[in-house]
């Protein structure tokens, strides 16, 4: 039996604006919105859509969304659709259970948000112009996303923060050495 404080609901607000998703103890996955059972595919595409979802286990009623979400990943890596770097799943690993762990899912927030809004003006740049080379604008959004990336983890490892410092030093010094020889 699950002790009160273990048990995660969902808030009467977001299970109002998302559409119910009930799991039952056989696995079946119960969609209140249209009364039918779906699989993790119906999900997966309700994701792609845009369309918000909270799944509920109808036996305790606690909250399974996060789970159900990463069996989608999981079950898409399975399918070779393959996303997520090693290194970056070993790092996200490494995160559990350290005292950084709090600040790491508003940080991926954060960074995802960046990179949805950085993709969009990548479709901006590429509508709106004709001689647009998109390689040097993938390359400049990629940029930018790493630097997030890179500050956000020195947060977490002062020493590395400094070697990046010295490296981004360096890094600059020879782009202006190589556009003044260009000139």
């Amino acid at each position: 039996m699950h002790k009160e404080s273990n048990i995660k609901t969902a808030s009467p607000e977001r299970e109002q604006q998302a559409i119910v998703i009930k799991k039952y103890a056989n696995r079946r996955l119960y969609d209140t919105h249209t009364s039918c059972y779906i699989t993790l595919d119906d999900l997966c595409e309700m994701v792609k859509r845009g369309v918000e979802f909270v799944v509920i286990d109808v036996k305790t009623d606690e909250e399974l969304t996060r789970q159900v979400l990463t069996q989608i990943i999981f079950e898409q890596e399975s399918k070779g659709y393959s996303l997520l770097p090693i290194k970056f799943l070993r790092t996200i690993i490494g995160f559990y259970g350290g005292k950084m762990q709090q600040f790491l899912p508003p940080y991926l927030e954060a960074s995802m948000e960046s990179f949805i809004n950085n993709q969009d003006k990548m479709r901006e740049y590429v509508s709106s112009a004709m001689n647009f080379s998109p390689f040097t604008q993938f390359e400049e959004i990629s940029k930018q996303n790493m630097a997030l990336f890179q500050r956000a983890f020195s947060m977490f490892n002062p020493l590395a923060a400094r070697e990046e410092e010295t490296s981004q030093a360096e890094a600059e010094r020879e782009r202006k050495t190589a556009s003044t020889k260009k000139s």
